[in-house]
């Protein structure tokens, strides 16, 4: 059985709705932030940054939204959720999937915690360098799902979807009063 590590909406939604989605067995266990858990010893030796999600496998604890998520379409349902390690359609999934990883995710977390990326003298500096990012990397991103490929199907559930859902998630949930705004009628496709 696997053990999520988790709070609410962080990034282990997503991992949380691969494991229901593939009815795995689990159980999630609730993070304390107020207590300080994620810079506990305990949890620092599962996540080294002390970020959200951790899961354990049998195969030993693993971190990082995106490594988890292939991790669990790999081995439980190779396919499925993500083309197969022998599919033609692999190399341009991975693409797309580690530039969401390493471009979007970062820049919606910048938006929304500002203050502790950039500290809060240099907040007002990076809001705009942050959304323009995000701009960026969604617009890439429609580009590529307008041309339909399987891996970023509307007609299914796919990982490069299901990850994109939760940032432009996040992204509706910036307070009105925050500079940048993301509508998701902005980015059909």
């Amino acid at each position: 059985m696997y053990v999520l590590h988790f709070t609410p909406d962080t990034a282990a939604m997503a991992v949380r709705v691969v494991l229901e989605d593939l009815g795995l067995p689990y159980s999630a266990r609730l993070i304390d932030r107020a207590a300080g858990e994620l810079a506990s010893p305990a949890y620092r030796a599962m996540q080294p940054l002390g970020k959200i999600p951790a899961l354990e496998t049998p195969d030993g604890v693993m971190f990082e939204t995106a490594a988890i998520l292939l991790w669990l379409a790999d081995r439980h349902a190779p396919g499925r959720l993500a083309p197969a390690p022998d599919s033609a359609e692999r190399a341009a999934f991975l693409s797309w999937f580690f530039f969401t990883s390493t471009n979007l995710h970062p820049a919606v977390l910048e938006l929304h915690y500002p203050d502790r990326i950039a500290g809060p003298q240099a907040v007002a500096a990076l809001l705009p360098l942050a959304a323009r990012r995000a701009r960026d990397a969604l617009d890439a991103l429609e580009r590529r799902a307008a041309t339909a490929p399987g891996w970023l199907s509307p007609d299914r559930p796919t990982l490069l979807a299901l990850y994109v859902g939760m940032l432009m998630r996040w992204l509706g949930q910036l307070p009105e009063d925050h500079p940048a705004q993301f509508p998701a009628a902005g980015w059909p496709a």
